[in-house]
């Protein structure tokens, strides 16, 4: 597998702000750190001519003490009063870090409704076959991802004059309540239902007089499909019908366990369980509005109305 037949990396997104203003967002080290998850600090170096490239330093932190860190270089130029193009070089010698070296550019292109701005970048990995085969299957994925989803956040930015940070700390809210629903959803689902059915739910079953003689297959039934719902979690948490069904069908289940009170007497009854998946499902909910998602921006050259007149 050659880099030459791996695909560049593109995003592209219309922001409704200034030319001028997107221009000192993303050219501005100060500022673009914030904004895009890739870097966790970028650094302009001291130029070496007035017409030489500006050079920059940057840093991602990726956990357990680690950093990976690089240098590049960038040029912006106006090729109209319509359009500016910002292309650049970036490479690492950490032996640790995926990239050795990579280009692309950033291009601005002034519209009715705003600002399209898109990016195009690919880059040459290490540790030959294994770094390639680790490259496709993981890390370019999610790189195009945290790219779209800077873009996005950006977008909010400009758009809406919520600051980077907060966008950041809505998207880590809202991503852990959804993971724990999900969690339990499916721990309900596999544990007390499929694998040990007479721990307790076969008991409140049998209180039911009409699923007298179907308890195991209605156990069965409804340990599936909450191990379903667990799963479209993971599909679906950017939706808020998700989060209504969660609430209105803990109520039910917590009224339907009504038939063996006893169970409401146990450390972890359905008052308390219930009412904190609930909390969960309402936090998840309610940080969903002005949320930063990848899936806003487009993800393939060529399919927005600009590139496609640029290609006539």
């Amino acid at each position: 597998m050659s880099s030459s037949s791996i695909k560049p990396i593109y995003v592209e997104i219309l922001i409704k702000a200034g030319m001028q203003e997107l221009w000192d967002k993303t050219q501005d080290p100060r500022q673009h750190e914030q904004w895009d998850l890739r870097f966790s600090r970028i650094e302009y170096l001291p130029r070496t001519g007035a017409d030489a490239p500006q050079r920059f330093r940057y840093s991602t932190k990726i956990g357990f003490g680690l950093c990976i860190s690089g240098e590049g270089e960038t040029s912006g130029r106006h090729l109209t009063e319509q359009e500016r193009v910002s292309s650049l070089k970036f490479g690492s010698e950490q032996q640790i870090s995926l990239i050795s070296v990579g280009s692309g550019y950033w291009k601005y292109v002034q519209e009715t409704e705003g600002v399209r701005f898109l990016t195009l970048y690919n880059y040459k990995t290490r540790f030959g076959r294994a770094g390639q085969w680790l490259d496709r299957v993981c890390f370019r994925p999610l790189m195009g991802w945290a790219t779209a989803w800077s873009f996005d956040c950006l977008r909010l930015w400009l758009e809406r004059q919520i600051p980077p940070a907060e966008s950041l700390r809505k998207s880590l809210t809202h991503a852990l309540a959804t993971l724990l629903l999900a969690m339990i959803w499916i721990y309900q689902g596999l544990v007390p239902k499929l694998l040990v059915p007479d721990s307790g739910e076969m008991e409140m079953l049998r209180g039911i007089p009409v699923l007298q003689g179907y308890e195991q297959i209605v156990l069965t039934g409804v340990g599936v499909g909450e191990i379903l719902f667990g799963l479209a979690h993971l599909l679906w948490n950017k939706h808020k019908w998700l989060y209504l069904l969660n609430i209105i069908g803990l109520l039910v289940l917590g009224v339907g366990a009504i038939s063996n009170a006893s169970v409401y007497l146990a450390p972890f009854n359905p008052v308390s369980l219930n009412l904190a998946m609930i909390g969960l499902a309402v936090t998840a909910m309610l940080s969903l509005q002005n949320l930063p998602s990848a899936r806003a921006c487009i993800r393939v050259k060529g399919s927005s109305a600009a590139e496609r007149r640029e290609s006539t």
